[in-house]
């Protein structure tokens, strides 16, 4: 009955470290989202800065505008970097203790089946013994 709790518990453990891995896997897709944001933003203020410097009449009056609106944005960017991040260190620790739970079980499981296996060989050896044994008398009770 053990053995089956134990083992049930290694799957368990199995489908828990594989979900936590899923969600960090997210999590590294949504920073990377939020890099490619910050990439695009930054690529579309430099096309906005040579378009002001080429029409200072009218796109350049405008462009105070977007600046403040483009530096508000890529600060929101930046928090959410920030806290996808400190998300994603969470989701690691998680993991890491996830996967030292199924190690402790693996481990244990494994050590079980060792020391059944001993206790096999043990019993098996002593039969032999006995056997051997039996012979070794009916041998001699034979020669007398």
């Amino acid at each position: 009955m053990a053995a089956k709790g134990l083992k049930t518990l290694i799957r368990l453990s199995k489908w828990n470290v594989d979900e936590k891995q899923r969600i960090l896997v997210a999590l590294q897709g949504r920073e990377d989202e939020i890099l490619d944001m910050i990439r695009r933003e930054e690529e579309q203020l430099k096309e906005e800065q040579r378009l002001a410097s080429e029409d200072s009449t009218g796109i350049g009056f405008a462009y105070g505008n977007y600046a403040n609106a483009w530096l508000n944005r890529r600060q929101q960017l930046f928090n959410a970097l920030e806290a996808v991040r400190e998300e994603i260190i969470r989701a690691r620790d998680a993991l890491a203790e996830a996967f030292n739970e199924l190690k402790t079980y693996e481990i244990t499981q494994r050590e079980r089946e060792r020391r059944a296996q001993a206790e096999r060989d043990k019993k098996e050896q002593n039969f032999m013994d006995e056997i051997g044994l039996n012979l070794y008398r009916r041998k001699g009770r034979e020669e007398s």
